[in-house]
């Protein structure tokens, strides 16, 4: 089992594609007690350089980052997350699941499939080159 993550965790998610963009909205809604922070690595204004992470390998699957900058990738990424709520809830009980040995190999397997086709995914938002589309008109 992964180190418990130092709180707050940041989750580094890709706004852009439409599953990514829902999953972390729903956590989003969820009441974890400001343990998690978000940031798109689909904004233009996004710089990877400070984490020592590349967009590509951003990209190339979900990353999280604790408080004293220990990194989680792909399903422990997940596991990181569900660990801002209580363990009696969902999420909890699914972050147990998720280290079980069986499971846990099904899962990474299961999300590295999904890795690999989700560019096929419908993007979010339309490309935009120069930024202007990204400028709220509320």
């Amino acid at each position: 089992m992964p180190t418990p993550p130092a709180f707050p965790l940041t989750v580094f998610y890709d706004g852009a594609c439409s599953v990514c963009a829902a999953e972390m909205s729903h956590y989003r809604s969820k009441n974890h007690g400001g343990r998690l922070i978000f940031v798109d690595i689909s904004d233009h204004s996004f710089d990877p350089s400070p984490y020592g992470i590349t967009l590509d390998e951003f990209m190339a699957r979900m990353h999280a980052i604790d408080r004293s900058g220990r990194v989680y990738r792909a399903v422990e990424a997940f596991w990181a997350i569900w660990q801002a709520f209580p363990a009696s809830t969902l999420y909890g009980f699914l972050g147990a699941l998720v280290m079980a040995p069986g499971v846990n190999l099904l899962a990474r397997l299961g999300y590295r499939g999904f890795a690999r086709i989700r560019k096929y995914f419908p993007r979010r938002t339309p490309p935009c080159d120069g930024g202007s589309c990204r400028i709220d008109h509320r």
